[in-house]
């Protein structure tokens, strides 16, 4: 008997139906990315896969509710009368790039559904943030009338965070070898790279991790005369005393925060340490990536399956208060029109365009940039494409601050 959703009656309600359990260390097979899926009610059920996700549109027993990431809901079913086995979500929380892994656990085994990383763009925040204030100082060293100052009227509340750091929680390494010699594996003391008899501090730049057998011979040595014999040892050594550390200290600042976010929104969150996730990673064969990280985070025995894209969600905000754009100087330039919204579409849609003739004939997808007379540009994938009139478009979703695209699964930067 078929079932309403369309699966066979052998086959778990999650993607794939049963999935064998797998040796360890074996490499997981990958997949297709799951589609999430939605009630009549638009309440989540259980993901699905592409396949079947096509039978029930091709049916007309479901409509698309999103473009990205995909989404059906289905028009004759809801979540009373189905069975939902849940799904966790896994987070490897980074400075510049958070990954996001969605899977369904059973006896230890992971089957990876969806992976995300997310990007972030505190970096500019602090940047607009830099120049906003360059700007206000400068105005106030000019021969201008006079405004009184308002910095001492600031008050911060408890648990304050600086912008650039608040909007990683709202948007959502350590070291285990010996720097002198990389001997992993043994127990470890930290060592001062200049020793303090010879004027070294305390911070975090002047310590290192060492082997018991290199911390008792190097005692109060110069790291130079120490790896005199090891140039290439002391040349990393000293880079990486040198290295900035910006990355970790805004992990550092938002992790408590992340917390209390997650903690609030779902009614089941656990906590893993870096290094637990990189020997479940080893252990399991699974390449580093910041959305394989999160597919290891925790309790694991075995990773049975890995989506082999990722959906790449680069955040780019809702547009800005300020109706001016400013000269060098910090003084208003251009007005900007108070409306947003032209002929229905606005700044930042994703939409597709198809034009029959002309120099931009083809059918164009991506996000778009409207004009007040009509004629709009859009951004897709291989490039921009500009002066399309407005009627030439069809919407395919709102802007919601946020840039998509896909790429493989793989390596992607350490932060």
């Amino acid at each position: 008997m078929e079932h309403v959703r369309g699966e066979t009656a052998d086959a778990s309600p999650g993607i794939d139906g049963v999935t064998p359990h797998r040796k360890v260390g074996e490499k997981a097979r990958e997949g297709h990315p799951a589609v999430f899926v939605l009630d009549r009610n638009h309440t989540p059920l259980q993901p699905t896969s592409p396949a079947r996700a096509r039978k029930l549109l091709h049916q007309g027993r479901a409509v698309v509710a999103r473009h990205t990431p995909f989404v059906i809901r289905l028009k004759n079913r809801t979540a009373d009368r189905s069975q939902v086995d849940g799904v966790e979500l896994g987070i490897d929380p980074g400075s510049k790039v958070t990954g996001i892994a969605v899977f369904a656990a059973r006896n230890g085994n992971r089957r990876g559904l969806y992976a995300i990383a997310l990007a972030h763009r505190g970096s500019r925040i602090r940047d607009a943030l830099t120049r906003r204030a360059a700007f206000r100082r400068g105005r106030r060293t000019r021969n201008l009338r006079y405004r009184p100052p308002r910095f001492s009227n600031r008050t911060r509340h408890e648990g304050w965070l600086a912008p650039s750091l608040r909007h990683r929680v709202d948007t959502t390494t350590s070291g285990k070898a010996c720097a002198y010699c990389g001997a992993t594996g043994v127990p470890l003391n930290v060592d001062h790279i200049r020793p303090r008899s010879r004027g070294g501090s305390d911070r975090i730049s002047n310590l290192c991790t060492a082997c018991v057998p290199c911390n008792e011979s190097k005692s109060d040595q110069p790291v130079e005369d120490f790896l005199q014999q090891s140039p290439q040892r002391l040349a990393l050594v000293l880079a990486q005393a040198k290295a900035p550390l910006h990355d970790a200290a805004a992990v550092n600042a938002t992790h408590c925060a992340l917390w209390r976010a997650l903690d609030a929104a779902f009614p089941t969150v656990r906590a893993a340490s870096g290094s637990r996730t990189k020997c479940n990673r080893l252990r399991t064969g699974t390449p580093k990536s910041h959305t394989l990280d999160a597919l290891c985070v925790g309790e694991l025995q075995a990773v049975d399956r890995t989506p082999e894209r990722v959906l790449v969600v680069t955040a780019t905000g809702r547009g800005s208060y300020s109706r001016t754009r400013t000269d060098k100087h910090g003084f208003p330039r251009l007005r900007l029109p108070r409306q947003k919204q032209f002929f229905g579409y606005q700044t930042g849609d994703l939409a597709r365009a198809v034009v029959p003739t002309g120099k931009n004939a083809g059918t164009h997808t991506g996000r778009i940039a409207v004009r007040a007379g009509g004629s709009f540009d859009i951004r897709t994938t291989h490039g921009l494409v500009r002066g399309i009139r407005h009627k030439r478009f069809r919407l395919l979703q709102r802007a919601d601050g946020y840039a998509y695209a896909y790429r493989p699964e793989g390596p992607t930067p350490s932060a």
